[in-house]
Formats: C-alpha cells, structure tokens, sequence
C-alpha cells in the first residue's frame, strides 16, 4: 500500500510563487507551494528552471478592473522581442531577493560596497579608443553634449595648467566626471588606490544619482554638492543640468540646459553677497564675463528655463521623488505608462514605516502594501505600460534606504530593458553594488 503523501499544515502564503521573502522566519511560518516546486527540482533540471515563467491566470479579470485599461489587442512584434531579451531580468526580479539579502547585511559598511563586490574587480575595463567622445561613451555609456567641450575650452583659457580646477578659486567648484578623460587622468591607471580596476559607471557617482544623471562638476565636500547633466534616455543628448547635495536630500534642481547657464547663475549667487571681498568679487565679475561670452560663441541660453525644458515638461508623466521627474514612451493609446496606485505622502510613509521596522517579522507585514504594489507593477509590464514600475523603483531609490534595494534592483533593471534603456540598467546594477555615502568618488585615484 502507498504512502500518503506528507501535507505540510503550514498556511499559504498569499503570494505563493510571487514572494520575495526569504527570511528564515517567514519561510517557517508559510508554505510557497510553485516556488518550493522549483527549489525541489533546481539540480535536476536548470534548463527548465532558467526558462520558467510565472503566469498570472485567474488574476487577469481583477487587475484589468483595477486599473481599468486592457492590453492592446496587436502588439507590435519588437516590443515582444524586448519581453524575451528582459525574460532573464524578470527571473532575477522573481529570485534576486535571496542574494540581495546579503547585500542588506553588508550595507552598513563604510564604503557601501557589497559581498558581491570581488566579482566586479575582476570585470575588464572599457575600451580606450583613440577619438576622446567614443572613449567617454565606452566608459560612462552615454555621449557628452557639445556644451560640454566648449566648457572645457573655456576653462583651458582661464587655466591652461590645470583646467579641472580653474573654477576652484572663485566658486569652489572641480571639473570631474568624464572631465578627467578629457584631462588625461585615466592614462595608465590599471588598478586605483583601492587595488581595483576603476569602474567608470561609478566615477563621482553621488549616493542619490540615478542612472539619468551623471556628475561633471563637484562642489563642497560636506554638503556632497554636485552638477550634472540629465537625460531621459542614454542614447539622447541631455535635457538638462541639474544639482543635488547629496548629504541634504536627493532633490535635483534644473539650472538650465547647459553648464554656461548652470555656472552662470552660482556666479550671480556668490555676487549678491554684500560682505563679498572686492577681490573676489572682482574675479568673479570677470569669470562672468568670460562664461557670458563664451555662451553667446556657442549660442548657448543662459536662462535657467529653456524652451526645450518647457517643452520636455509636457512629457514627464510623474514628478518622482528626486524632482527631475520621469519621461518615457507613452503612444497615442496612452499605452506605456500608468501611476503607481498610492500617493507621494503616502508611499513615503509606508517607506519610512518598513525602514524603521524593529523586527523581521514586523518588517514582513510592513513590507505587505509595497509587495501588492509590486504585483500590480507585473501586469502593468504584461500590459506595456513599463513606466510604473520605473517610477516607483527610483523612488525607492531616492528614499534612500539601503533596505530597499533589493526591490530597486527588481524594477529598474527590469523596467530599463523594457523601455529599451539598458544602458541604465547596468548603471543601477553598478551603483547598488557599491553605493558609499562619501564624498571619496574618483575611480581613478
């Protein structure tokens, strides 16, 4: 005679498969029968393992109505072949968790590296091509705009020895950023002072940079302020410069649409100061003359709110967080992106209140609302509206807790493969891996 099968009297968990939980604690205390299928056969058949996928029948009705749009009837067939490409994304957004627990551990370390950290030191470095704008895309992966060599031109005139530091004396201010290709820094560095090989992703990568954003000039250490250019997608020009102190806040403010506007307005600033030396004042009447000449050379606008911002505005779909807000492809059926289903003020409480949780059970049942959201975002993907899942990714991100990062690596690597970002998935990858809260970010020192 057969025996019975052994039924495990734990109850289900609500998530079933979906869970991301990993703690010993809540495996203990709930059954996750698809998933539980899966640990059980891993050794015996990793092909079948590495091409599951989780379907969502029997829930389709519910979420529809939820968000009460349907998946368009005709799919173009590219934005199936980018599902596919993303289908080994989607299973470490299923499965990551358990390795980004060992992340979470680790987080509380000085430098904000990871455990993982030892395989990236070992990562080739990019390419170094003879023509200077293909070996500053081969390393930060994105284009500079042409402000950007004007800028250095005009810092080469007023300081022909060191341009990264001939804003130093009069605004506190260091070219960095892929300013130190242009200066030569990078020639001959094969491992930094840390015995690593430099990771451009991460050179003067600030705490609160999302992968939009990329550092070109450092200001004050200790409030970490920073400007930079930012862009909607890696394979365009930049739509703005913006600024951030990262030991403040990760708020980032527009200062025009190129760094003659950016520069220009910290000059007026520091003017407005009655108790200003006349030295340096002077010196600063001077470099604004400088800045305003070279910007009407390269027909630059020194206005802090262009056209062309202006009319990037009608194109944000949500504020975020960080305050840049989002662009995405959004087509005429309004496809493309749909609101995470809670309010800022709200999502930043329910943020806080995982974060401040005095236990891992506590932390489990706080972790429940930002899990349903999560769910949401999935069929929000089926449906291609891939913007909700970004949108709330970075403001898991700019929250700043290091708790949340297994969830921030989930949705954004995810989510910039379905909007055909990669470029920014494998800076998020790069920047979760190692996110210090210091102002110490040169790769090449």
């Amino acid at each position: 005679m057969a025996t019975p099968a052994k039924v495990d009297p734990k109850p289900i968990c609500k998530y079933g498969a979906k869970c991301y939980r990993t703690n010993e604690q809540h495996v203990k205390q709930f059954r996750h029968p698809k998933r539980d299928r899966r640990d059980d056969e891993e050794e015996e058949s990793p092909k079948k393992r590495k091409t599951e996928t989780t379907t969502a029948k029997g829930k389709a009705g519910t979420i529809a109505q939820y968000f009460g749009k349907k998946k368009p009837a005709n799919e173009p067939e590219k934005e199936e072949e980018e599902k596919e490409d993303a289908g080994m994304s989607l299973k470490k957004a299923e499965t990551g968790p358990e390795e980004s627990e060992e992340r979470e551990d680790n987080s509380g370390s000085d430098n904000g590296e990871s455990a993982n950290e030892e395989e990236d030191d070992d990562a080739e470095m990019p390419e170094s091509p003879v023509d200077v704008r293909e070996n500053i895309k081969s390393k930060f992966l994105v284009e500079m705009p042409e402000d950007f060599y004007d800028f250095w031109k005009l810092c080469k005139s007023l300081n022909s020895d060191d341009p990264l530091e001939a804003l130093e004396d009069t605004l506190g201010f260091t070219l960095v950023g892929p300013y130190d290709i242009l200066a030569g820094q990078h020639k001959d560095i094969a491992r930094n002072s840390s015995g690593r090989r430099p990771n451009f992703l991460l050179h003067w990568r600030y705490y609160y940079d999302p992968p939009e954003f990329l550092t070109v000039i450092k200001g004050d250490d200790k409030k970490q302020f920073h400007l930079g250019y930012f862009r909607d997608d890696p394979n365009e020009l930049p739509v703005l410069v913006a600024a951030n102190s990262a030991k403040e806040n990760g708020n980032f403010t527009p200062k025009g649409d190129n760094l003659f506007a950016a520069v220009s307005f910290y000059i007026s600033e520091k003017l407005k100061d009655k108790s200003l030396p006349s030295e340096e004042k002077k010196s600063l009447q001077k470099l604004q003359e400088a800045v305003k000449t070279a910007a009407e050379a390269g027909r630059y606008s020194l206005e802090l709110k262009t056209k062309r911002m202006k009319e990037r505005d009608r194109k944000v779909v949500c504020k975020t967080f960080h305050g840049a807000g989002l662009v995405v492809p959004v087509d005429e059926n309004e496809v493309g992106y749909r609101p995470v289903p809670e309010t800022p003020r709200e999502l930043q409480k329910m943020f806080a209140k995982i974060r401040d949780s005095k236990s891992e059970s506590e932390r489990d049942k706080n972790m429940d609302p930002l899990q349903e959201i999560i769910t949401f975002i999935q069929f929000a993907n089926d449906e291609c509206d891939y913007g909700e899942g970004i949108e709330l990714g970075l403001d898991l991100f700019t929250f700043g807790s290091k708790c949340f990062h297994p969830q921030v690596e989930s949705l954004l690597t995810l989510g910039y493969q379905l909007v055909g970002r990669p470029e920014y998935s494998k800076i998020i990858e790069a920047h979760l891996k190692r996110r210090p809260d210091s102002a110490e970010l040169s790769q090449i020192d």
